[in-house]
């Protein structure tokens, strides 16, 4: 029976640290400047209807939804879902959120080959995310190593997801504060607010990824050890 190592708690310490400082630094970086109200008085909603019309992009629908942060496009009913605050908040953080997520609309108007691998992986993922510690674990559990292996195959397809959302969020993220800046919804001392918010968010993602390599690189490990 396999116990946890020092090497194991180390790792599992630094993913919890390294996701709860993530965490942490979104949601207060997202409070402070969703306290503060842009000039133009524009709200999340017109924001992204207005980069939407623009880009001559007609066939996606903006939707209120409920939950803090919830924010996301869906590219599969052409919706972009914006939380009741983003969706009426006139703050300089609402505006740059929103606009994130019509950089990911854009995204998909334009085909840009990122977005596209993320979706095309997408389900083979969400099966590892289910699937890869159930097999790991009882391959470890009736010194299978082969259902070991197998596990460490989904979750390695888990991990290429977050490795490849990356540059889909960095690419919205520049996509919305360029088009901030020079839609002119916000004032040039405002942009660094929505930067601020949009990195911050952004640091979620790294975070995520390093978890998930943490996360193999145990699996690794035990997976080594068990041949001894």
């Amino acid at each position: 029976m396999y116990f946890l190592s020092p090497i194991d708690i180390g790792l599992l310490a630094i993913a919890f640290i390294v996701s709860m400082y993530a965490q942490m630094k979104v949601k207060s970086t997202f409070a402070r400047y969703s306290k503060v109200r842009s000039r133009r008085g524009l709200t999340g909603a017109e924001v992204a209807q207005r980069i939407l019309m623009a880009n001559n992009i007609h066939d996606v629908t903006i939707e209120e939804t409920r939950g803090l942060l919830s924010d996301h496009y869906d590219p599969i009913k052409r919706k972009l879902r914006l939380s009741s605050e983003n969706f009426n908040s006139t703050s300089v953080a609402s505006l740059g959120v929103a606009a994130h997520e019509t950089g990911h609309a854009i995204q998909h108007h334009v085909g840009y080959a990122p977005l596209k691998w993320r979706h095309s992986i997408f389900p083979v993922a969400n099966l590892g995310t289910n699937l890869a510690f159930p097999f790991f674990f009882i391959g470890l559990i009736f010194s299978s190593g082969f259902l070991m292996d197998v596990g460490i195959y989904f979750f390695l397809a888990a991990v290429a997801f977050q490795v490849i959302t990356l540059p889909v969020e960095f690419d919205a993220s520049r996509r919305a504060l360029a088009i901030l800046e020079s839609g002119g919804f916000l004032e040039r001392d405002e942009i660094s607010g929505a930067r601020k918010v949009l990195n911050a968010a952004a640091m979620t993602y790294v975070a995520a990824t390093a978890v998930a390599i943490l996360q193999l690189v145990r699996l690794l490990l035990i997976r080594g050890a068990s041949d001894n």
